[in-house]
């Protein structure tokens, strides 16, 4: 049975784990991160050629924070920052139960015999390494020392359970760790800000587009709706204006597409666009999703009249792309 509350009682009897009264890792840090492969169909063949990152940082204190990175081919697509809000004594209170249980606890402790922390592992599933690879960390301030086990699991962050877990007989106890560091901290409905999303890679981000943006482009070799004969040629184009002397950016129009976000003249310093998703709508459509970032309440920002914008390549697809309404996203002061 699993123990969350304010108890902090140890679950099991086994303290070999402990300094004087203290857990491993009671004064510390959990980290657990899961790398999920971005997989992209070419010819019937399945390819790997994104990924997913995603690391929760909770520490002995209360306060946790999840970083999300979406990136396609080397080129980071985008990232996100949450950070924990409300009473940091009931997060404080959830990591010692997690604690305790995992020192503890028979069926979920890691400091058992045969649970290699040095274990190098593949995770391939069909010849490619499609599995996520879950990394789950303790750090022991009290001892100065760190544990840490990597294994193979199903699914994101969001998705991920101890099923399916390899390549040993141990894997499910670090994935399933890994599960109840995530439901403590962050509730069983947390979800990805990526969720489904195909890779993307950013070319270009900023704050002033020469190009004079009044709205998305989409450049796409082919025939028909987003679509130009000669991709490259129009694609130059817009990069003289929005860059001029620089070069252009080189892209395999058999393989990929650029997508650029814009939402025309804005009048306040600290807008930003972004490109959030890349998904296959119900519509059987393909759906960009952006963001604009705009100053918070209280924020005194300066006028200044400019373009934001935020130009990615992406896997190219062979059905209608269109850009979703942009959602507006309120961003506290100084970030």
């Amino acid at each position: 049975m699993l123990c969350l509350g304010a108890a902090l009682a140890a679950c099991g009897s086994d303290n070999g784990t402990q300094l004087g009264s203290l857990r491993f890792g009671q004064v510390g840090e959990v980290r657990v991160s899961v790398i999920t492969p971005l997989i992209v169909v070419r010819g019937g063949r399945l390819t790997v050629e994104g990924e997913l990152q995603q690391i929760l940082t909770w520490t002995a204190q209360g306060p946790w924070q999840v970083y999300e990175m979406v990136s396609y081919r080397g080129l980071v697509g985008d990232e996100t920052l949450v950070k924990s809000r409300g009473e940091q004594a009931t997060f404080a209170a959830a990591y010692a139960s997690l604690i305790t249980q995992l020192n503890d606890t028979q069926e979920l402790k890691l400091f058992v015999e045969g649970l290699d922390q040095g274990l190098e592992v593949d995770c391939l599933a069909d010849g490619i390494e499609s599995r996520s690879r879950v990394i789950f960390q303790i750090r022991d301030d009290a001892r100065g020392e760190t544990a840490r086990w990597t294994r193979c699991g199903e699914g994101t962050l969001t998705e991920l359970t101890p099923a399916g877990a390899g390549p040993d007989q141990f894997a499910a106890r670090v994935v399933q760790a890994a599960v109840l560091a995530r439901d403590f901290a962050l509730g069983s409905g947390f979800d990805s800000a990526y969720l489904g999303t195909l890779p993307f890679g950013t070319l270009d981000k900023g704050e002033d587009s020469g190009a004079s943006l009044e709205g998305p482009l989409i450049f796409r070799e082919g025939i028909g709706p987003n679509s130009f004969p000669d991709a490259q040629t129009e694609f130059a184009k817009f990069w003289t204006e929005h860059d001029p002397g620089s070069a252009v950016p080189a892209v395999d129009w058999s393989e990929q597409m650029v997508l650029v976000a814009a939402v025309g003249q804005v009048d306040e310093a600290g807008d930003s666009v972004e490109i959030r998703r890349v998904v296959q709508d119900v519509l059987g459509t393909t759906l960009v999703e952006s963001y604009e970032r705009v100053p918070g309440d209280f924020c005194s920002p300066a006028s200044r009249i400019q373009r934001p914008f935020h130009v990615v390549m992406a896997p190219k697809v062979e059905n209608v792309v269109r850009f979703a309404l942009v959602r507006t996203e309120r961003v506290p002061c100084g970030l």
